[in-house]
């Protein structure tokens, strides 16, 4: 995190925090959904992700732009 927040002061990108829960109850309806319903949530939009790794940036990824960074 604070490789990130250096990188990110440094050039002037906004950036906030996400609560971890907000993520997951926006990709699958649920704010303490597993690994699994991460990977399914990935899957229902059409990605094939490697892990719940993947599958947890792609939700972060539609999260961002369905919210619009979070303003809706």
């Amino acid at each position: 995190m604070a490789t990130l927040t250096a990188w990110a002061e440094l050039r002037g990108v906004p950036y906030q925090g996400v609560p971890v829960g907000t993520i997951k109850r926006h990709a699958t309806g649920k704010g303490n959904a597993d690994k699994e319903a991460m990977i399914a949530a990935a899957r229902a939009r059409g990605f094939s992700p490697a892990d719940d790794n993947e599958a947890d940036a792609i939700a972060i990824l539609f999260w961002a732009l369905e919210t619009k960074g979070g303003l809706q």
